[in-house]
C-alpha cells in the first residue's frame, strides 16, 4: 500500500505506533516488567497499572528508560541512593531487546520474541479510506526504527511508511518528530493536523507544537490502549489524557474516521 497517495488533503493524521497501531500490553509492556523483575533479582515486578502510573506522569516515553526507572525506584524504597548502584544502562537495553525481539535481536528476519505475537489495531482497509477522503497519514513514535518498520511494512503492508522514530527526532514530549512528519506529509504549513497517541506524552507533544509551529492548527486525540479491562480504567485514563490537553478521546484508533476528523476540525 502506498504510504501518502493524497495528492491535496485537507488535513494531516499522525499516529503513535505502541497502543495505537499494535497492541504492546503483552510485548513492549512484558519486557518492561521482564526487564525490572531481572534487574531487581526478583525483587519487584511492575504491573500494568504501575505502569500506567509512571507514563502519566509524562516523560517515560522509552520503554528501556522507563525500565532503568521503576528499576531505580525499587532500589530507592529499599532505602538504596541511585547514585550508588552498579546499574548499567546499555545492559538494560540488551536484555529487553532479546525479550522483545529475540534472541537475535539485529536481525528482523529472525525475530522470534515478543514482537511477533502483537495484535493490531490498525488495519491498511482504514488507512486507505482516509486516503480515499483526503486526509494524509504518517506516524512518529518512540519506537525504535526497526521494530516501527517491523510492524508497518511486514504487518500492515505500508511500502515505505511516512516515519519519524527513534532517534531521527528528540523524544516526545519535544515535538520536532511531530512537526516533521506533517511537513513530510504535506507541503502547506497551515494544513491542521492531528496527533493520536494513547499516552500522556502524547498530548503534551501536541501542547508545545502549537507553541512552536502556531501557523498550524493542531489537535490531538487520546486513543485508550487495549490494555484496560474494566469500564473505570477506561474513565480514568480517558481523564488523565483528558487532563493532558486531549481534544477528544477515542476507544480505538480507527474509530478516529475522516467525518470525526470533520468533527473535530469543525
Amino acid at each position: 500500500m502506498e504510504s501518502n497517495p493524497v495528492s491535496q488533503p485537507w488535513a494531516i493524521a499522525v499516529f503513535d505506533i505502541d497502543g495505537v497501531v499494535r497492541d504492546v500490553s503483552r510485548s513492549y509492556r512484558r519486557a518492561l516488567a521482564d526487564t525490572v523483575d531481572h534487574f531487581t533479582d526478583g525483587g519487584y515486578r511492575p504491573t500494568p497499572a504501575d505502569i500506567d502510573r509512571l507514563k502519566g506522569e509524562g516523560q517515560w516515553n522509552n520503554d528501556w528508560k522507563a525500565s532503568e526507572e521503576l528499576i531505580y525506584r525499587y532500589y530507592e524504597a529499599q532505602g538504596r541512593d541511585r547514585n550508588t548502584l552498579a546499574l548499567d544502562y546499555e545492559t538494560i537495553v540488551a536484555f529487553f531487546q532479546v525479550r522483545y525481539r529475540g534472541q537475535q535481536p539485529d536481525v528482523p528476519s529472525a525475530w522470534d520474541g515478543y514482537i511477533c505475537d502483537e495484535p493490531l489495531l490498525m488495519s491498511a482497509d482504514y488507512l486507505q479510506a482516509l486516503s480515499a477522503d483526503g486526509v494524509a497519514w504518517g506516524f512518529f513514535s518512540g519506537a525504535t526504527p526497526a521494530s516501527a518498520r517491523f510492524v508497518l511494512e511486514q504487518r500492515v503492508g505500508i511500502n515505505p511508511p511516512v516515519l519519524i522514530a527513534m532517534g531521527d527526532a528528540p523524544d516526545k514530549p519535544n515535538p520536532t518528530g511531530l512537526i516533521t512528519a506533517a511537513q513530510r506529509l504535506a507541503s502547506d504549513p497551515q494544513l491542521p493536523t492531528i496527533y493520536a497517541g494513547d499516552t500522556v506524552a502524547d498530548m503534551l507533544t501536541v501542547w508545545r507544537a502549537r507553541y512552536e509551529a502556531s501557523d498550524r492548527p493542531w489537535y490531538a486525540v487520546g486513543v485508550l490502549p487495549p490494555h484496560l479491562e474494566t469500564a473505570s480504567d477506561r474513565d480514568r485514563y480517558a481523564q488523565q489524557l483528558t487532563e493532558a490537553g486531549a481534544d477528544c478521546v477515542v476507544e480505538g484508533v480507527e474509530a478516529l474516521t475522516s467525518d470525526r476528523v470533520k468533527a473535530l476540525l469543525s
